[in-house]
Order: structure tokens, then sequence, then C-alpha cells
């Protein structure tokens, strides 16, 4: 709102004489007026910017500003002001009229919007509530308005706040104001009490008042100067302002004047000062930047680590996560230095962190990285993952050393399968459990969801070629829209692998046409399955196309687990959006008659999304972009602790040998979980099998079943050697082992080439039962560090697997089935031969045989087909019967898991 009303009863004063120095606003007064005051402020902004601009070349500052009004000046004087700082401006234009809901929706748009930097308002007077100005991030607001923003300035907390343009600008025309009564008048509201916070802290005494206020007439005679905000009423003469007082008249759209009361009865307008406001707010702009550049960079944690009371005897799993009270998941990001902008929040105790975390922390260097692995599991598991929650515990809570742990999301299967959760236990497990074994975010479901639609695209794109010609394939692939035709992209993407480079529909000839019609996939090498996140072994073979409408169509085919899905694997290893796109197109699902391979870029690419891989039908390993975000944010001196799935013969190879060439990552140590429970097994005592009683062996001191199974922990450590990365034994204890035992397995671990051999009790006692394995960890981190793979891509497919079966798991040789030998000769062929192995092998033995424990010798392991992962990159032979689909057990998990309809809680889960 302008104030045209005051032209005409302003007169000059004498001209303040000029001070030199930078006052309050970076201002430099008395050089020449508002408008030099103007020039001077925008070409030290312009300065700041470009200093700013070289020690951040990618920087491009953007200012969003939300108007709802028709007058377009105010946004030409910000278009222009911020073209000469260097500033992008981006205007929102609402229509005159828009609701406060309408003005605050805007402003929450822009709030999440990373690209922009800051934010402004240009309202109507009636649209400026505190509803609309709260809405504005604390951090984006340029003008400075909202109430956390005020309180910095009053609190005088002038390196964390921005004055308000307007106030800056009146600050700038006023000189000495010692001592001087200054009367604010109309002016309310933030605007009003951060100016006189400002006319305060310059030593004016101030007043202030309404145009309706009945003191008016002997405050406006007794000020020296005043301030108005708004339209000054007609039936206020100008004779209750004394001669000689200074007028500045100023209003929310930035546009203010100054005039003089003086001797002689004319007026002396400044015509700049308008503008000046506008100039004040791209250098609050540029302040803004430059916090932000700020906020971008590494923060050092502020972790307040949750209080931890263990119980004895332990509790259940369900009962100890729900006597811990969780940290609101954004309270934890804020401790760890997200930024608010960075991750995406699942209720209370969820959330997802975005990747453009990773180009924010780009130049922050890596933490330590560890791998937790284990010795051949018997069929309860042997702990890893708790053990991988407990050492983060121990290092975080006792060590005060950052650190993450990076683990898999636990598929249904198991769950409610035999294993259970993958939550961990005891007192080291992530909370809520609950949470975490159920869905989590729903990732697994979109694979599902992505890998379904993507089989359905194969069997319909076959049954369609084999019920149409050519041209009736054309004209539904590319129909006719509005009277034109055109290709999608994803079709002028599949001309171009064609070699035709045409970009017109009409311009195809019949056999160029024909080409990009056909697939004419070969229904017999169809290696693209569904995928269900259930234990069902019935799905093992199905027959597809069995109703009428599918015109004799029928096919044998096949339902896998859903952590079995390419499209998982591919998410964990996937170094970035634009990686994980180029990955699904290039996810191979049949062949064609020709036998030259199918893809998914050829059907269109599912698009969905971390992870949760099965080690011994996939690779085993949690993401490459946690790890990658997890390492970056814990800092040089922090570690990540991660997982990999089952033994190290299984897991910990995939994990060296696929996920660390997808990443470009090297650990720093390995930690090998071990038990006096499976050492026994190994031993040579009896089944272990889920759900039974264990045995005498397992709860009474055995020694000789002890050492003798020790072979197998000496065969682990050996593995882990031949990657050349440091290992450290943690020896996960069990109340029924006895100190003699623990003794022992620590001696002969360290005298077959472990670093260290740690005894840990995290499951009964949280972190503090894994603090010496920390310091072991951390010690073990900082030895010399010679990493390699075990082999070289180069060599053929079939080389590739012996190595693995020699040299990890200690066979004799392999042999290869005529479909594997066809399908590695096939693989070759197409060029695929240079990929790593992921070998689907059981992992309750070293062997390809479960029931031999210890350390298998002299064995051939059979290779019963190979299949070939390429948008994932690798092959994966199947070894003897290994199955994709796990079946339930005669007494499933889900037995025991129900819900408590009182409490309105899930209960049963371990």
């Amino acid at each position: 709102m302008r104030t045209a009303a005051l032209r005409r009863c302003l007169a000059p004063a004498l001209p303040a004489a000029p001070r030199p120095g930078r006052g309050l606003c970076g201002r430099r007064p008395g050089e020449g007026g508002a408008a030099a005051a103007a020039r001077k402020i925008t070409e030290n902004a312009k300065k700041s910017l470009a200093f700013l601009k070289r020690e951040n070349p990618r920087l491009e500052p953007t200012l969003a500003i939300i108007q709802a009004h028709n007058d377009h000046s105010i946004q030409e004087t910000n278009k222009k002001f911020a073209k000469e700082v260097g500033l992008r401006v981006i205007h929102i234009c609402l229509p005159e009229g828009s609701s406060k809901d309408e003005i605050v929706n805007e402003i929450l748009k822009l709030n999440e919007d990373p690209n922009v930097q800051g934010l402004a308002l240009d309202l109507p007077e009636s649209l400026y509530s505190s509803k609309v100005l709260n809405a504005v991030k604390p951090e984006k607001d340029v003008d400075g308005l909202s109430d956390i923003n005020l309180g910095r300035l009053v609190c005088g907390d002038a390196l964390d706040c921005l004055v308000p343009p307007t106030v800056c600008a009146v600050m700038e025309l006023l000189e000495d104001l010692g001592g001087k009564t200054v009367l604010v008048v109309g002016a309310g509201g933030a605007v009003g009490a951060a100016l006189q916070c400002m006319l305060q802290r310059k030593g004016a005494a101030t007043l202030s008042c309404q145009w309706k206020a009945p003191q008016l007439q002997t405050k406006l005679h007794h000020a020296d100067v005043v301030v108005v905000g708004g339209t000054k009423p007609d039936d206020v003469p100008v004779s209750w302002i004394k001669p000689g007082t200074t007028v500045i008249s100023f209003s929310r759209d930035l546009l203010s004047e100054k005039r003089n009361y003086g001797q002689q009865n004319n007026v002396a307008t400044e015509n700049a000062v308008g503008s000046l406001a506008i100039a004040m707010r791209m250098q609050n702009m540029v302040k803004n930047t430059e916090r932000w550049i700020q906020s971008q960079q590494y923060r050092k944690w502020d972790l307040r680590c949750l209080k931890l009371q263990p119980l004895s005897p332990v509790p259940s799993d369900i009962e100890i996560s729900r006597a811990q009270s969780p940290k609101a998941v954004d309270v934890l990001a804020k401790e760890i230095g997200l930024l608010t902008d960075e991750i995406e929040i699942y209720g209370q105790t969820k959330a997802k962190v975005r990747l453009s975390l990773l180009e924010r922390l780009k130049d922050q260097p890596d933490g330590k990285y560890v791998l937790v692995a284990g010795i051949t599991p018997t069929p309860l598991g042997e702990g890893k993952s708790t053990v991988t929650i407990g050492l983060v515990q121990a290092l975080t809570a006792h060590l005060n050393i950052n650190s993450f742990a990076c683990l898999r999301q636990p598929s249904q299967g198991p769950t409610f399968g035999v294993k259970g959760g993958a939550a961990g236990g005891g007192y080291a497990q992530v909370i809520p459990m609950e949470e975490f074994n159920l869905h989590l975010t729903g990732d697994i479901h979109a694979i599902t969801a992505a890998n379904n639609l993507l089989a359905a695209a194969i069997d319909a794109r076959i049954l369609h070629e084999n019920t149409q010609s050519d041209k009736a394939l054309y004209n539904r692939l590319v129909p006719v829209v509005n009277g034109a035709r055109g290709f999608s992209a994803i079709q002028l993407a599949r001309l171009r692998r064609l070699g035709i480079n045409k970009t017109d529909p009409g311009t195809l000839t019949e056999e160029e046409i024909g080409k990009f019609v056909r697939l004419d996939i070969d229904p017999s090498t169809i290696t693209w399955q569904r995928v269900v996140d259930t234990n069902d072994r019935f799905l093992r073979k199905i027959t597809v196309g069995q109703a009428n409408t599918e015109k004799g169509f029928v096919r044998q085919a096949q339902f896998d687990i859903a952590v079995a899905s390419e499209i998982m694997a591919i998410l964990a290893l996937t170094t970035s959006l634009q990686d994980m796109k180029e990955r699904l197109g290039k996810m191979v699902v049949a062949n064609d008659k020709k036998g030259e391979p199918v893809t998914a870029e050829d059907l269109g690419t599912p698009v969905f999304v971390h992870a949760g891989p099965f080690a011994n039908i996939a690779h085993g390993n949690s993401s490459v972009l946690a790890d990658k975000i997890a390492l970056k944010l814990v800092g040089e001196k922090g570690f990540v602790v991660t997982e990999a799935g089952f033994g190290a013969d299984i897991g910990m190879e995939k994990f060296f040998n696929i996920k660390c060439r997808a990443s470009g990552l090297v650990p720093s140590v390995v930690v090998l979980v071990a038990t006096v429970r499976a050492l026994k097994m190994h031993g040579g005592g009896p089944n272990v099998t889920a759900g039974a009683p264990l045995k005498k062996e397992y709860t009474e001191e055995n020694l000789q079943l002890v050492a003798d199974g020790c072979c197998n922990l000496q065969k682990q450590i050996q593995i882990t050697q031949l990657f050349g990365v440091p290992v450290v034994v943690a020896l996960n204890v069990f109340k029924t082992d006895s100190p003699a035992e623990v003794d022992l397995v620590c001696k002969i671990a360290k005298q077959s080439g472990a670093f260290d051999a740690v005894p840990c009790s995290h499951w009964s006692a949280g972190g503090r039962g894994a603090v010496k394995l920390a310091q072991a960890v951390e010690k073990a981190a900082n030895q010399k560090n010679s990493f390699k793979y075990l082999y070289s891509l180069e060599l053929p497919i079939v080389e590739k697997i012996r190595i693995v079966a020699q040299k990890v798991y200690g066979a004799q040789d392999i042999e290869l089935s005529p479909t594997a030998q066809s399908q590695v000769d096939c693989y070759t062929r197409q060029g695929f031969g240079n990929l790593p192995i992921c070998m689907a092998k059981t992992h309750l033995s070293l062997s390809h045989q479960p029931e031999r424990k210890g350390v298998p010798t002299g064995f051939i392991l059979p290779i019963s087909d190979v299949r070939a992962s390429i948008g994932a990159g690798f092959i994966y032979p199947l070894v003897g019967t290994m199955s994709t689909m796990p079946g339930l057990p005669t007494r499933p998990c889900f037995y025991d898991i129900d819900l408590d309809p009182i409490t309105e809680q899930v209960k049963g889960l371990f």
C-alpha cells in the first residue's frame, strides 16, 4: 500500500552530515541519498555473490517471490535488482483475491524445493497474517518476518537472523538517532516489532500508536522522527507534525518515501526509496545464500543416545523393543547432520534419505568401512545382525565414535517362515522391530509390482505379436492422437538400437516397421519370472495362459521370492538414479528366435524404490547408496558397519567381488561372527533343527566338539585373508557357553590369523557388551589394507566359477550340466562373459550338500543351471538343487504372530 496521502504535507529539513563506516543492515548512510545507497548496496551484494560463486562454481541462488496483486511494477523492480546482483528470481503470480490457504499452499511447495534458497512475499495487507508469515521456513525467510526470525532479532542473534528489508530501508534513511524520540504510526506486526527493536538499538526512544489513537496529536507534536506505515487518514491534519520533523513512510510492498518538514512549505521527494528496500531484499538474499552454503557443509554430530537399562533375565525381543521409546526420526536426522529437505518421513520412526545428500557432501572424506560376515551357520542363525547393531551401539554410545549400521530390509518370507525377523535381537536390535520387520517403507512391494509388470508385459507382447499383423501392431504401438502420430522416448531409443535413425512414424519402410514392432521372443528362453514376498513352494512350477482369452498361448513358468528379483539386486548395487535407470533397461528377460537378447528397455523400463537381497540366491548385501550416504555422514573418523548374508563363503565373497566392484568402496576390516553352538555342530554335534530343543551337546561344556568345529572358523578366516582385509572374530556368547569354551575359540582364532578375537554379550547388555569388539575393530581398521579381488573379470565364465568353487568352497572341481554349459556359451556369445559371478548355493555348508558340515573336501561342485542378471551386472550359476523360492516348514513362524485387538499391537514377532 503506497502513502501518496502524505506527499502534499511534507517539507524539506536541513540535510544531515554524511557519516563514514557501515551501520546496521549493512548500510553506508549519507552517500547521495536513497538512490546512491541503493546503488551502493546493490554493488556490494553483487561483489559478495560473485565471491560466493567463485568459491562454489555450481551455485545458482534462486529467490522465489509470491505475489497476489496486480501491480507488476514491484515485480519488474525485483527482477531488475536481482539481475544486477546476479540472482535468479522466480515469480509465482497468484490472482488478486487469493485466500491465505492458497498462499500457504504455494509457500509449502517452495519450502520443499531444494533449488530455492530464499522466499519472499508481496501480498495485500490483509494476507499478512501469522499463519502466512510463519509458513515460510526460517532458513528461507528473506524478508525476516517469521516469528523465529523476529525472536532471533530481538534476542540480538544478529548472525542468525535477517532484518526485514523495509526496516533496513528506514534505518538507512535515518541519521544520528541518539537521544531522539521516534514515533512509529500505523506499523504493527512483525515489521513494527523489528523496526522498534532496530530504532532502540540505535539509541532512540520509541513510541508507537495507531492512526485512530486519541493521543496521536500529542505524540506527533513531540516526535523528532515519524515513521509511517500505511496511508495517513484525511482527518489527521499536517499541523499536528511540528516543523523540522523527519517523516518516513513505508509499506509492506517495499515502496517507501522520505519527506522532511522545515521552514519552507514545499515538498522534497526521495524517488529511489522504494528501490532501496528492494535492494535490501537482494542483500538479504545474498546473506541467506551464504548461510545456505554453510548449511550444506558437513555438520558435527550432536547425537544424544537413548538410555538403556538391560534386565535379567532378558525379556523377549518384542518386549524390549516396546519398552524403549524410540526417538522421533526428524530429531535423529537433525542430530546427525541431515538437512530437513534431505529426508522423507514415514510416520514417527522411519524416513528415507534423499540422494541429494551425496552431492552436498561430495567433498567430505569417507569414514571407515566394516563388513560383518560369519562362519557357516546353523539353521537358527548365529547373530550377525545382532553383532552389527551391538558393534555400532558400542562405537557410538560408549566410544563416542560416529557410526552407522547398514542393514538389508527383511523379507516376509523368512519372517513368517523359519528365521523370524532380521532386526537383531535382545538389547542389540533395531526399534520399533515390528515396523522394521513388517513392510518398512514398502520397497519390497514396489519391487514386486515392478517385476510383475515386466513379466506381464513379456507374455502380453508374445500374445499380441502372435495374433496381429505388422500393420496392426504398428497402429496400436504408435497410435494417432489428436490427428498426429509420434514415437515415445522409449520407442525412439528402440529405433536407435535397431539402427533406424528416423523420428517421423510416417517415414518407416515396411521392413523397418516389421523390425520395430516384433521382438520375436522365444518363449522357451524366458528367464524373467514373477515374484511374491512369501515362501510358497507350490509356485516353484506353474502354467500360465490357460484362460480362453489367451488363445492357446500356454507355457510353463515359476515364481521366485521377491528379494531374488533382479530389480532388488539392481537397487542394492546402483550408484545413482541414472545408473539405476540404465541398469533396469539392460535387464535381459529372454532371447529372440535368432538368439539375440531381449531387454526390459525393448518392452519399456519398469520404474518404482532400499534393499534386501538374499545371500544364497542373490548377492546378499545392503544397498551401495545406503553405504555411501552413511560413509559421508559419519565423517572421516566415523565407522559404517554393514552386514553380508550367511557365511563368509557366500555373503562376504559376493560383497567383495560384486558389491565392491560396483561401488568402488574398499572395506577397512571384516568382523567374522561365530558361536560355540555352530562350532560344536561343525565338530560333529547332532543336527540343529529350527523349533526343536537343542541337544545336551549344545547346552553342556564340550571342549572337544568346539576344537574340532573350529576348522570351519579357520576356513572362513582363510577366505577373508584371500581378499587382503584384516579380520576380527566376534564370538557371540550364549548363556550356555562355558568360559573355557569361549577362551578356546578366541585362542584358536588368533592362532589362525585373526587380528583379534573378542567375546561379545551385546544381546543381553546392549552396546556395553560389545565395547571390546568396538575397540578391536577400531585398531584393526588402522592396519595396512591390501584389498584385492579374487578373480579378473576378463577370465571366462567357467574359470571364474571354478576359482570361487576351489578357493572359497574348497571343491576339487566343478561340473556343468548340459543346460548350464549351453547358457554359458549363449551369454559368452552375447557379450556378457566379463561379468562377476554370483553363486546360488546352500548357506548351510561350504559344499552344495547342506548335511556336510565342518570343512568338506574332495567334492565336485555341480552347476545345474546358469542365469544372468545383466542389469544388476552378474552371472548367477545355480549349484545343485538350489531353489529361488523357499518353502514353508511344517510349523511356520506365523503360527505365533497375531494382532492384539485391545492394544492394536502385533505380537509373536522375534
